[in-house]
């Protein structure tokens, strides 16, 4: 697997431009044509619709509308790799992409050198004689392939869970063991904050604008809660004591028959846990990870606290983002380590998934990218193992539904003032 390496700070757009796509490209090495187009549940997206969804976007909202000439390699591909912009057309459905056995990876491949090759004279033009809106473009198709590199590690994560064989996406060196440190509570004063995006550099458009809210006095976590602390509220029966559960969270756990976080196992041995790496013991130490919103607020209840809210969150510790350890393709799973351990797993908050005061969707079928999802999902904030290097930033909002827990997600308490 070659090494994946980050533009220089001031690279032009073309250079950044390549060394996004080249990434992708290089996420995808280590896996077979066999693992690229498996799709182990609906929410999992085989890796080659990946690679082809993220040229698909180039495609279809910068090269089409504006690079005189274009020419698609196939106009099918529009219908089999439409994620969900209903505006653009009919789309193939989601819960079927793995049955997408053509174009092959060799096929997606070229249609990725054809697009790029046309990006490059787009990217070009554009540096020279921009138009309206089209760097704004190029950098929100960069941002989502981005976000879609991050896919890609979360479901091919999910696919070789589901093989007996539990085969390793990358041999990895051992992961060293650090000691998690003591938890202690940060207390916040509460006042009149603001929060949102400040217009500086590229935010997605569901980070603005900024606003002012009120806080009460809050105080927050020192750093994430560990697989040990986990471990504590399963042998306090946290999955069968009914009363520590939201109504919908207590039907998901009986229906799914949860009993630990995903990936986790028990043998005679003791715990073991799934990684990018293949299994391996489960350390008491790491942040505790692939735990659902619903999990989250059930143990945040068991131990006395609740889940912060995306405000709170982001005013006591958007300033760690980005403090921690840089993006390793061969080391994707969370550690142990010093500081607010920010940036190790996406943090579960209680906040649900809402505009913004004032907030407006793009015009057009890019306006879908963000604001049609403003229900049945809650916000997690701070990155993880899987971010690609400096994507999130303070402001930075993720979303899944609450039942989600193949994402690299775990959670920090927050309390009230006693």
């Amino acid at each position: 697997m070659s090494t994946i390496t980050a533009p220089p700070a001031g690279a032009s757009l073309a250079d950044r431009y390549d060394a996004v796509r080249a990434c992708t490209e290089t996420l995808a090495s280590p896996l077979s044509p066999e693992d690229q187009t498996v799709q182990s549940m609906p929410d999992v997206s085989p890796t080659k619709w990946h690679r082809a969804h993220t040229t698909w976007f180039f495609e279809t909202f910068l090269l089409g509308p504006r690079l005189a000439g274009y020419r698609e390699r196939c106009p099918e591909y529009g219908y089999l790799f439409n994620s969900y912009y209903e505006a653009v057309g009919s789309r193939h459905p989601r819960a079927a992409r793995g049955v997408i056995t053509r174009p092959g990876i060799e096929e997606v491949a070229a249609y990725r050198r054809h697009v790029d090759e046309a990006m490059a004279e787009l990217v070009d033009r554009v540096a020279r004689h921009p138009a309206d809106g089209e760097p704004e473009l190029i950098e929100l198709g960069l941002n989502h392939e981005q976000q879609h590199q991050e896919l890609l590690l979360m479901d091919i994560k999910h696919v070789l869970s589901c093989n007996l064989l539990r085969p390793a996406y990358r041999p990895a060196p051992a992961l060293a063991r650090g000691s998690a440190p003591p938890a202690t509570w940060l207390d916040h004063p509460g006042g009149v904050v603001e929060i949102g995006h400040d217009g500086a550099g590229f935010a997605f458009d569901n980070e603005s604008p900024r606003h002012p809210l009120l806080l009460l006095p809050f105080a927050v976590a020192s750093r994430p809660v560990t697989c040990g602390e986990w471990l504590a509220f399963i042998d306090d029966g946290g999955y069968r004591r009914p009363e520590l559960w939201l109504s919908d969270g207590w039907f998901t756990v009986q229906a799914e028959r949860w009993e630990a976080p995903l990936y986790w196992t028990q043998d005679g041995d003791g715990w073991e846990v799934f990684t990018l790496a293949g299994p391996r013991p489960l350390d008491p130490d790491e942040p505790v990870c692939h735990v659902s919103q619903y999990e989250a607020d059930a143990f945040a209840r068991w131990a006395g606290a609740r889940l912060p809210t995306e405000a709170e969150w982001e005013v006591a510790l958007g300033h760690a983002v980005g403090t921690g350890r840089d993006f390793d393709a061969a080391r994707v799973h969370p550690v142990a380590g010093d500081g607010l351990g920010v940036g190790e797993v996406w943090e579960w908050t209680g906040s649900a998934y809402l505009p913004y005061p004032g907030f407006r969707p793009a015009a057009g079928a890019v306006g879908e990218y963000n604001g049609k999802f403003m229900s049945n999902q809650h916000v997690l904030r701070g990155g993880c193992c899987a971010t690609p290097g400096g994507h999130v930033r303070p402001t930075y909002r993720n979303f899944f539904p609450p039942a989600a827990r193949w994402p690299f997600t775990g959670l920090r308490l927050a309390r009230d003032p006693a």
